[in-house]
């Protein structure tokens, strides 16, 4: 039975693991593998098939060590910082697809280039905050990243990510720090694996199809709140309150 969509979402959950949503993530993956997109590139559908594209800017931020160069190496299956996501809209029907830009730069880069860190935050669409459950320091270190952007770009979408959490035994944020964060944050808060996904025969390769399964509650969470950010910006949907800062 599919999932049914949570209160306020505007994309179909699971349909990527339909028959249609199969037939579009076909033109993301090449014999089980995911494909590699530049810059200018983007998946060819057939013509009965072929949708719109809606682009977003997604910098990711972070302290140093907490995954953030993995995260979004596990959501593009490669070291590439484009990814394409096919999502169906609950409304209409309509399928998307959409294309997230990731800009990820290192801390100590930050630091040493001092122009590096506005021109990742110009025109981003969305900020992805992640801090690692075994490192309590970078949890502790999301208020602050989060005020910051509250005052800079209002209104931007804002997610916040927590990384390693299969290391479970070794955590150091438990489950009550996390409820009153919230309380402060009502923003999502996703929690992501450390561990790669399936491979295939050659013991190598990760698994591309298995892949975007793993990471697919993470893409449909960024379409759904950047086309409700979008529609509320075209006034089609009233604007999301904004969160305590």
């Amino acid at each position: 039975m599919a999932r049914p969509a949570a209160p306020g979402s505007v994309i179909v959950p699971d349909w990527h693991e339909s028959a249609q949503g199969k037939e579009y993530l076909a033109c993301v993956l090449r014999k089980s593998r995911r494909r590699v997109f530049g810059l200018l590139e983007r998946p060819v559908l057939p013509p009965p098939v072929a949708i719109d594209t809606a682009s977003y800017k997604i910098f990711v931020s972070g302290k140093s060590g907490v995954g953030k160069t993995a995260l979004v190496a596990k959501l593009a299956g490669l070291e590439t910082t484009v990814v394409f996501w096919p999502a169906k809209l609950q409304a209409s029907n309509r399928v998307v697809m959409f294309r997230f830009e990731f800009w990820d730069c290192g801390e100590s880069a930050l630091k040493k280039f001092e122009h590096m860190l506005p021109a990742c935050k110009e025109n981003a669409d969305a900020f992805l905050f992640l801090f690692s459950f075994t490192d309590r320091a970078s949890f502790e270190d999301l208020p602050g990243q989060l005020a910051q952007v509250a005052g800079e770009a209002p209104g931007v979408v804002r997610m916040v990510i927590g990384s390693k959490f299969d290391q479970y035994m070794h955590t150091d944020v438990p489950e009550r720090d996390l409820a009153a964060f919230r309380q402060a944050w009502p923003l999502p808060l996703l929690r992501v694996k450390s561990v790669p996904g399936r491979r295939l025969a050659d013991g190598r390769t990760l698994d591309g199809r298995a892949g975007l399964a793993d990471v697919a509650y993470v893409l449909n969470g960024l379409a759904d709140q950047l086309w409700q950010q979008d529609q509320a910006a075209a006034g089609l949907l009233p604007a999301p309150e904004a969160a305590s800062s």
